[in-house]
């Protein structure tokens, strides 16, 4: 594919990376002090010229990907708009110091929280929505005070060009600074002593972010992903919950950290459930989708990716699984058809590895409780999906199970909802984002307690019997 994006990441020396990371620190101090309308400048300005490189994310979205340019406008730039003029319109709220009533033990003291910036930060972005998952962070970031480097992935050059570009017009290197490259850019950046690092990309990934962090102390945000299950019970609009699960997981082709990774279907209902999903993907995609490889279908990453999900799929067609819809492939294109499976055993690797691609199981079931078991054995997800109209069903699976985020007769929704907290739960993620979530994970909470009536002298040596008896009573009635 013709490009007019240069091909090669920019590279960066341990040397060139302390420096940047140095010429932070009395930015960060100063910025302590920032007030909301420069913070809010900021923001307009990182919009501003996200706006104006619309065209140029577009064009590196179906370089990188073969992205259709309505879903970059859809899942890359829109969100981040969003994020910012939500910021923009709500900053001062969220800056402004919280008081608290004074507890029992606390009387003659007024109290309150004032929200400081963490200071130099690390934002670490990934490949599969890199404009989204880069710019959406660095907002919250920005609101909150804070300079910050980010690390964007290798893995898509084309965006990560575009991307340095919009920071180097908008921003001085010593409050916001980009490094392109592999992972040894990222395992330098982690060495340094940052005071928040946001990462976002896989539970593996995580764990190393984690243990980096543990040798500075540095406190983190972990947005990861693991296998996202999707229930629909013999009460669910069947035609409804076809047409949604579908979009929510073909998107992108399936490399969504949120996207719906399994689909546990009501036997009952089971037939006539595929029989929608394959009517709609003939619909959306078309019959023959090898030939027509519909360009509203993004392709796979890169050729690794294509590798790995064709493991999958062989895998389980080797142990027994049967291909409902899809299951072709053109390795030279990176195309991997919208593909759905029935009958997977669960020995299959598609049962335990997290599929990031266009290949979705459906696994028959007669009793929720059963379902509800096996989500609850494994490690728990960033997401999980309800269909149904029956009440008791639904605060059944909420109440019994645990994920980062849920919806009910609706999927991947939970990430745009800016009042909402997005974020995972132990493997699937540590942390929230977005909106007022993400200004908390970027700012301390500091706790500022102010005197106006000494009474703690009661309690100051020497100690005497009515210095026992005052804490008895204190002891009965705090």
């Amino acid at each position: 594919m013709n490009s007019p994006f240069s091909q090669e990441p920019l590279q960066a020396d341990t040397t060139t990376i302390q420096h940047a990371f140095a010429a932070q620190a009395a930015t960060a101090i100063r910025l302590r002090q920032s007030t909301k309308a420069e913070r809010i400048e900021k923001i307009k300005a990182l919009k501003a010229a996200l706006l104006t490189h619309q065209q140029e994310i577009i064009a590196a979205g179906f370089a990188d990907f073969g992205k259709p340019a309505t879903e970059v406008e859809l899942t890359e730039i829109l969100p981040v708009v969003a994020e910012a003029n939500d910021a923009i319109r709500k900053l001062g709220g969220w800056m402004k110091p919280k008081k608290v009533w004074p507890s029992r033990m606390m009387v003659g003291t007024t109290g309150y929280t004032q929200y400081e910036p963490k200071g130099r930060v690390l934002i670490i972005s990934p490949w599969n929505y890199p404009v989204n998952l880069t710019l959406g962070p660095l907002v919250s970031a920005i609101a909150a005070g804070n300079t910050a480097i980010i690390k964007t992935s290798e893995m898509t050059p084309h965006l990560s060009s575009v991307i340095t570009q919009i920071i180097k017009q908008t921003f001085d290197p010593s409050e916001i600074v980009v490094f392109e490259g592999d992972a040894s850019v990222a395992q330098a950046l982690l060495e340094l002593p940052f005071d928040h690092i946001f990462f976002t990309g896989s539970p593996n990934v995580g764990k190393i972010v984690m243990a980096a962090a543990a040798k500075n102390l540095t406190s983190v945000t972990l947005e990861l992903g693991g296998k996202s299950p999707t229930i629909i019970d013999e009460s669910a609009d069947l035609a409804v919950a076809a047409q949604n699960t579908l979009w929510a997981k073909y998107t992108n082709n399936g490399q969504t950290c949120i996207a719906p990774d399994h689909i546990y279907v009501h036997n009952k209902v089971k037939d006539k459930f595929l029989e929608h999903c394959v009517a709609t993907l003939e619909k959306t995609y078309g019959k023959n989708t090898l030939q027509i490889q519909s360009p509203d279908l993004a392709r796979i990453v890169n050729d690794r990716h294509v590798r790995r999900v064709k493991h999958l799929l062989d895998d389980a067609v080797t142990r027994g699984a049967k291909v409902v819809t899809g299951g072709q492939i053109d390795e030279t294109q990176r195309y991997i058809s919208p593909t759905i499976l029935d009958g997977i055993p669960q020995d299959a690797d598609i049962m335990r590895e997290e599929i990031f691609g266009p290949l979705l199981p459906i696994i028959g079931f007669d009793q929720l409780d059963t379902v509800i078991a096996k989500i609850n054995a494994e490690p728990k997800p960033l997401a999980l999906y309800v269909w149904s109209k029956n009440n008791d069903n639904i605060r059944k699976v909420l109440q019994q199970t645990s994920s980062g985020g849920a919806c009910v007769n609706h999927s991947v929704v939970q990430f745009l909802h800016g009042n909402l907290p997005f974020g995972g739960v132990n493997n699937s993620g540590i942390g929230s984002a977005h909106g007022y979530h993400g200004f908390l994970a970027f700012s301390h909470e500091r706790a500022i307690v102010r005197n106006w009536l000494m009474l703690a002298k009661m309690f100051f040596p020497p100690y005497t019997n009515l210095t026992r008896k005052l804490i008895a009573l204190f002891i009965k009635t705090v």
